[in-house]
C-alpha cells in the first residue's frame, strides 16, 4: 500500500469529517445534524405545550410519563451535544477567546429567557433552566475537557447522586438550583446541577470517544438533510426565537 493510500484510509469519513468554523473551531457536520435532530424534537415539544397553554389540546406536561420522559430525552441530548462540543473546542487553537464569548452569550440569552418567561408566567417563571445550567456548567466542567476518564467517572457520580439525594434544605431557591429538592419548583423549566452538569461530563467523554473513531460512529448522521445541519448550527438563535414565533402565531389564531 502507498503512502498516499494510507493517508486516504486514516481520514474520517468524508460525511461526518471536521470542516473549518469561526474563530478557527472545526465544525463536525454530523454532530450539527444531530443538534439539528435535537432542536426539531424542541420545537415540536414545545408546539405540544402551547396547544395545551392555550387550550386547544389537553395534554399534561406535568404528569403525563410520555411527555415527562419526551423531556428527559431532550434535554440530555441538547446537554450531552454540549459536552462533546465542549470536548472539541479545547482541541482548537482560539478555544479560550471563543469559549468565553460562547459563555456570555448563552448567560446573557438566560437572563432573557428568565425576565421573558416573568413577564408571560410571573408565578413560574423560569430561574435556572437549560441555559442557566449550560452556562455555568461549562465554565465549571471545562478544567476537565481534556479529560475524559475522569469526566466520565465525575458524570456518573453526578447523575447518580443528582437522583438519588434530596434534602428539604434544598427547597428554595437559594440553593435550589443545586438539585436535590424534595419535588420540583413551581417553574416552567427546572434544569438544577445535579443530575445535569453530570450529563455534559459524559458528553465530553463521548466527544474524545468520537475522536479517537475518527467520527464513524455518527458518519451515517453526516449524510442528514442539510437544513437540520444548519439548525445545529444555530441552535442558540432558534432556541431564542421559536417559542415567541410559536406562542405568537398561535395567540392569533385562537383569538379568531
Amino acid at each position: 500500500m502507498t503512502s498516499a493510500a494510507r493517508r486516504a484510509r486514516s481520514k474520517p469519513p468524508l460525511a461526518a469529517a471536521p470542516t473549518a468554523g469561526s474563530a478557527g473551531f472545526a465544525r463536525v457536520p454530523a454532530i450539527d445534524v444531530l443538534r439539528g435532530l435535537a432542536i426539531v424534537a424542541m420545537i415540536l415539544y414545545h408546539f405540544a405545550f402551547d396547544l395545551a397553554y392555550f387550550r386547544v389540546t389537553a395534554s399534561d406536561f406535568y404528569h403525563d410519563p410520555f411527555w415527562l420522559h419526551a423531556r428527559t430525552l431532550i434535554l440530555s441530548s441538547f446537554l450531552l451535544l454540549a459536552g462533546v462540543s465542549l470536548a472539541l473546542a479545547q482541541r482548537s487553537e482560539n478555544g479560550r477567546t471563543r469559549f468565553w464569548r460562547h459563555v456570555a452569550t448563552i448567560a446573557a440569552c438566560a437572563v432573557a429567557v428568565s425576565v421573558a418567561s416573568y413577564l408571560v408566567f410571573p408565578r413560574s417563571y423560569i430561574w435556572f433552566g437549560v441555559l442557566h445550567v449550560i452556562a455555568l456548567s461549562l465554565i465549571l466542567i471545562r478544567p476537565l475537557a481534556a479529560h475524559p476518564r475522569i469526566a466520565l467517572v465525575t458524570g456518573i457520580a453526578i447523575i447518580v447522586v443528582g437522583n438519588l439525594a434530596a434534602s428539604p434544605w434544598f427547597d428554595q431557591r437559594a440553593w435550589g438550583w443545586l438539585g436535590f429538592m424534595t419535588a420540583k419548583p413551581i417553574t416552567e423549566d427546572y434544569v438544577p446541577l445535579f443530575p445535569w452538569t453530570g450529563v455534559m461530563l459524559v458528553g465530553i467523554a463521548l466527544g474524545h470517544a468520537l475522536v479517537r473513531n475518527q467520527f464513524r460512529a455518527v458518519a451515517p448522521f453526516g449524510r442528514g438533510p442539510r437544513l437540520l445541519a444548519w439548525l445545529g448550527r444555530r441552535s442558540l438563535a432558534v432556541y431564542m426565537l421559536h417559542q415567541p414565533i410559536l406562542i405568537g402565531v398561535l395567540y392569533l389564531a385562537v383569538r379568531r
